[in-house]
């Protein structure tokens, strides 16, 4: 982390600096600021992916990954190639099949839209690691483990939901991932720092808006609560996470966390669907300083669960981004929306499941 935030560091001097820490000038933080300490580090990050392209090693990487899928869960080659490359880009994954979008069966593009869905891309997984690495010291192998994890929890989800009919163009063939390779290794950095710059203004964007979005309707429950507790001789809180978290009380209860962190582990991976992981993540990296969540199964299970793009924002960045590929199938693509995003959100609880069922106290995972 210190060497993906030395940049930012140069830039925004102490603005830069993690909270409780000092410069080699003395200069001591001057407390979190996430524009100026987590979100640079996806410039980096996307620089280092851009790099791996150029020299080869990332089209490796989702090919080795694509052939396991496409072998174990027979599905057909471009879609096991889209979830393979899933696992280390985001929307970019598309364009690894951009040839075959337009042919693809309502199945296959079920698929590419939950595993967009269901998984990060690396360069975000900085942004999370930085949120949360302080109280949870190993959280970077516990998100790798989470991102390898959601690609095949997405296929299996994404076929239960709409399970395939048809003839997939691809199946049984071997296709190569479609990709523009950059003239130097140069333009290759320039290129991944550009991307990871128009990736931290939508994030921004995205934050912003939904953030204040969010603000809004609390409001209006909030004033429709009063009431409404004032007849019921009541005081529950309405807010939208409160809402959300009684609704995914049930599906945290079975992850297999403590009873006594449930209700309030539900808010966090609850309300993610409306205000996205960024937010949830902070608010878990709250709890935990707060002391609200302390036990490690609790902080574990939560951390995997949030662990994609599932939620509202993210279903119109996928379904605006692969319809402008595959403008043939735009209708089809933007009414498998909800059914994807659906399939995301259970395939991030699926993952949640396998990590409870494996977490055990002594793991290497939550030594210090």
């Amino acid at each position: 982390m210190n060497t993906s935030a030395a940049g930012a560091k140069f830039l925004f001097g102490r603005l830069a600096l993690p909270p409780g820490t000092q410069n080699e000038y003395g200069e001591t933080s001057l407390g979190f600021y996430l524009a100026f300490q987590a979100l640079p580090t996806i410039i980096f990050f996307s620089a280092l992916v851009s790099i791996l392209y150029f020299y080869g090693i990332m089209q490796k990487a989702i090919k080795g990954f694509s052939y396991v899928f496409s072998k174990l869960m027979r599905i057909s080659d471009a879609e096991s190639l889209c979830a393979a490359s899933n696992i280390f880009v985001g929307i970019e994954s598309a364009f690894t099949i951009r040839p075959f979008l337009n042919r693809m069966t309502k199945s296959e593009l079920c698929t590419v839209l939950t595993a967009g869905m269901a998984t990060v891309s690396s360069n975000i997984l900085a942004l999370y690691i930085f949120t949360l690495h302080n109280e949870f010291p190993t959280i970077a192998a516990h998100l790798i483990s989470a991102s390898i994890l959601s690609a095949p929890a997405a296929i299996i989800m994404s076929k239960i939901l709409f399970p395939e009919t048809g003839t997939p163009e691809t199946l049984g063939l071997k296709v190569n991932p479609h990709y523009k390779r950059e003239s130097s290794l140069f333009e290759s950095i320039v290129d991944g720092s550009n991307s990871g710059v128009r990736l931290i203004v939508g994030i921004a964007a995205v934050l912003v808006a939904v953030i204040g979005l969010v603000a809004l309707v609390d409001l209006l429950l909030g004033l429709m609560g009063t009431n409404i507790n004032s007849l019921t001789n009541s005081d529950f809180k309405y807010s939208l996470a409160n809402i959300f978290g009684y609704i995914f009380y049930p599906l945290t209860l079975i992850l297999g966390i403590p009873f006594s962190d449930v209700l309030e582990a539900s808010k966090i991976i609850g309300e993610r669907i409306i205000v996205t992981e960024v937010v949830s993540y902070q608010d878990l990296s709250l709890a935990i300083k707060d002391g609200v969540i302390t036990n490690p199964r609790s902080i574990t299970i939560i951390t995997y669960a949030l662990c994609g793009f599932a939620h509202l924002a993210s279903m119109a960045i996928f379904v605006g981004g692969i319809s402008a590929i595959a403008t043939e199938r735009r209708r089809e693509i933007a009414s498998l929306g909800f059914r994807s995003l659906f399939a995301a959100t259970l395939a991030c609880l699926m993952t949640a499941c396998i990590a409870g069922v494996f977490f055990t106290d002594s793991s290497i995972f939550l030594q210090k």
